[in-house]
């Protein structure tokens, strides 16, 4: 099964601390896994940054949220135990506990007003009769997401406005710019002229040059096929190359992508790609805003 979202993690959470001793939250955090019938790879499952498990994160936003309702305690670093207030909200909420049956508390309605304290006048609050289903640092993550789609669109839809000459270059600055050789000028070169029997540019592979990576640059709206592929291939055998990319604004088919795999020397980058990669790596964009998320440091209070 899927994780839970971080409000169907509230009352295992609590259940499984209902005894009223003091336990350790990894070790809840196991039990309430396991309880839930959670596969290892449920419990693997990254959230988008990559730095940290789904689970792990909503089942750690569940503590928080319950731990400011004041219906968890945390004596010690690591710890939780269920209070008077928790063991009264269990008996009172029959199924599923919900971030609005929290509202009746005092101390979570501060904790939730300094939150939205911090949010601009002219934001528009979603309906209290919608709680969110996924945590604080997953919805910044797929607002992220969607920023990031949303750019790479528009930076695409440039990309298709400039000359090929230019997409050509283009190309060489984007694997000059993932370090390959050092500079535009001296590890890519541009070619693109007749004669160059099918590559459009070229690029040391190491700042010394002892390797070269041949480029194919097709501006297109067409899907590329196998035919391509397997010309562009015969090219790198004329000049003797042991390695090329075949990057396109557009996609490749399925037997285009088989074709290079068989072949085993050629890279496919393809529009979506190159639009992450140009962002990935600064080319064609700027950045506007930069957003720091911290956390607490509990080493460092423990020693002070």
């Amino acid at each position: 099964m899927a994780v839970p979202d971080y409000q169907s993690l509230m009352r295992p959470l609590l259940e499984a601390v209902q005894d009223g001793t003091t336990h350790v939250m990894r070790e809840v955090a196991s039990h309430v896994a396991a309880t839930l019938g959670l596969s290892d790879s449920d419990l693997q499952e990254l959230l988008p940054s990559g730095k940290q498990t789904i689970y792990k994160n909503r089942i750690g936003w569940a503590k928080t949220y319950l731990t400011k309702a004041q219906v968890l305690a945390t004596e010690t670093r690591g710890t939780v135990k269920i209070t008077t207030r928790g063991q009264e909200l269990l008996a009172r909420i029959p199924g599923r506990i919900v971030q609005r049956d929290l509202e009746i508390y005092p101390e979570f309605m501060a904790f939730k007003a300094a939150g939205q304290s911090q949010t601009t006048q002219t934001a528009t609050p979603a309906p209290d009769d919608i709680p969110s289903v996924t945590s604080p640092e997953e919805q910044l993550a797929t607002l992220y997401s969607q920023l990031l789609s949303s750019l790479a669109d528009e930076l695409l839809s440039q990309v298709m406005q400039i000359s090929p000459q230019q997409f050509e270059r283009l190309v060489v600055e984007v694997l000059v710019s993932m370090g390959y050789g050092g500079s535009v000028r001296d590890a890519g070169q541009a070619l693109g002229r007749s004669g160059d029997n099918g590559i459009d540019g070229m690029i040391k592979q190491d700042p010394l040059g002892l390797d070269r990576v041949y480029l194919q640059a097709k501006k297109w709206q067409n899907t590329v096929h196998s035919p391509e592929i397997r010309t562009f291939a015969g090219s790198l055998t004329y000049h003797r190359a042991s390695k090329g990319v075949f990057l396109t604004t557009s996609s490749f088919s399925e037997g285009a992508k088989q074709t290079a795999a068989q072949i085993g020397n050629i890279i496919l980058i393809d529009g979506h790609m190159l639009a992450s990669l140009m962002i990935d790596y600064g080319v064609g964009v700027l950045t506007r805003e930069t957003y720091k998320i911290r956390r607490v440091d509990s080493e460092y209070f423990e020693e002070l």
